[in-house]
């Protein structure tokens, strides 16, 4: 499918400078990196690089030094990790506007890597400072934005860089993603489906204001259900609810109604008297809630509903739980709906794209993450994206 972005593979790169976003933003204890799993990410797209004889010169913020040089947040324990992963050297450039980094990059032969220090050790990065922008735009013939993760922020690295370099790419990863997700709203194959769930409407509010103008069908779940099920004169006992929010909830159901987006709520529930572990369950429909109970799942029926209602849709997006997935039974709604979505997935006839932590858990929970068509690990960049924003790290990538 076309879309508006070149990528990485599309362009010659050989004895190319190549400046390399990432996000290599990675936990560090005493020294070292304790989690390496956004390092391992970004091996495959490294490596294709390396192979076509590229000069890498990679760009990654740790950390939150506000413009401070913070000896604690340097990138060294990162580029150790790297080069461990990739078995060549990935030495760190620490005076990143300087005269030693415009050496270190003159002295690169083809497939070798730098790495810059810590962006944010400089005040411009975060400032979007285009003179900042500019110091690191002299280090490099093409720039690789490969950090989705990043791509809300309008900082230096991530937008005034690319605008100011004449070739400029997405790479695998970012690839992956941009392509996902143009693919699930700005150009899908419709009907389009939209699972969200979660605790509250207020942190989802402009998410669920833009789909119900872009999908076909709307599954709601979570605590953010009941909010809707009380604007919709419903009994929900002793429920997590924002009754603040019902008015919001109401025009939100009336402008799904306007924008033709079949708005599915929960028909009955699986309700306790308290969220732990253990505690004695049943499924009750809204004629026959107590003052005690608290909504925690979507009952057999809902599921079964939800699961109908976007059984016809050739894609859809998922951000949010149906329930309070953490603890059994509670993660059953969940569960089924992932299988569904997976097993229709895997066959090809939907194009799944799921993102936000708990999303991530529900799916994996459920045993489905490698079944969906695509996951999105980018976090605020991703609910952004669902609000409809301009990201200015996307927009800096499309073709001119």
């Amino acid at each position: 499918m076309e879309t508006p972005f070149l990528f990485v593979d599309d362009i010659d790169t050989a004895g190319k400078r190549c400046l390399v976003r990432f996000d290599l933003n990675v936990p560090l204890v005493d020294g070292a990196v304790g989690d390496d799993t956004r390092i391992r990410r970004v091996l495959p797209g490294l490596n294709a690089l390396i192979e076509t004889g590229a000069r890498l010169v990679i760009l990654t913020h740790l950390g939150r030094p506000k413009g401070q040089q913070v000896p604690d947040m340097s990138v060294a324990p990162v580029a150790a990790a790297l080069a461990a992963l990739l078995g060549r050297p990935v030495p760190v450039v620490a005076d990143i506007t300087g005269a030693a980094a415009r050496e270190a990059v003159a002295a690169m032969q083809d497939g070798d890597i730098v790495m810059l220090e810590n962006l944010r050790f400089q005040a411009g990065e975060e400032a979007n400072d285009p003179a900042f922008a500019a110091q690191l735009a002299a280090l490099g013939d093409i720039y690789v934005g490969d950090a989705f993760s990043c791509t809300h922020r309008a900082h230096a690295s991530v937008e005034a860089l690319p605008r100011m370099m004449q070739t400029v790419v997405a790479g695998r990863a970012l690839g992956a993603e941009l392509s996902a997700l143009h693919r699930a709203l700005s150009a899908p194959d419709r009907p389009v489906g939209a699972v969200v769930g979660g605790a509250k409407v207020s942190t989802k509010l402009s998410v669920l204001e833009n789909l119900v103008k872009q999908v076909d069908v709307l599954v709601l779940g979570g605590g953010m259900a009941n909010t809707f099920l009380l604007a919709a004169g419903q009994d929900i006992g002793a429920s997590l609810v924002e009754a603040d929010m019902t008015d919001t909830a109401s025009a939100i159901a009336a402008s799904a109604a306007t924008h033709g987006c079949q708005l599915i709520l929960p028909v009955d529930y699986c309700v306790a008297s308290a969220l732990q572990a253990g505690v004695q369950t049943r499924i009750a429909s809204p004629r026959d809630i107590k003052a005690e109970d608290m909504i925690l799942d979507a009952g057999p029926e809902s599921t079964k509903a939800a699961i109908a209602a976007l059984a016809d849709c050739r894609t859809l997006v998922w951000n949010g739980p149906m329930g309070a997935f953490e603890i059994p039974p509670f993660d059953s709604a969940t569960n089924a709906l992932a299988r569904a979505v997976a097993d229709r997935s895997a066959a090809g006839t939907l194009l799944s794209v799921a993102g936000g932590g708990d999303t991530l858990a529900a799916l994996a929970n459920a045993g489905v993450s490698h079944d969906v068509s695509y996951i999105s690990t980018a976090g605020g960049a991703f609910l952004e994206w669902l609000e409809g924003r301009t990201l200015p790290g996307v927009e800096a990538l499309r073709r001119a």
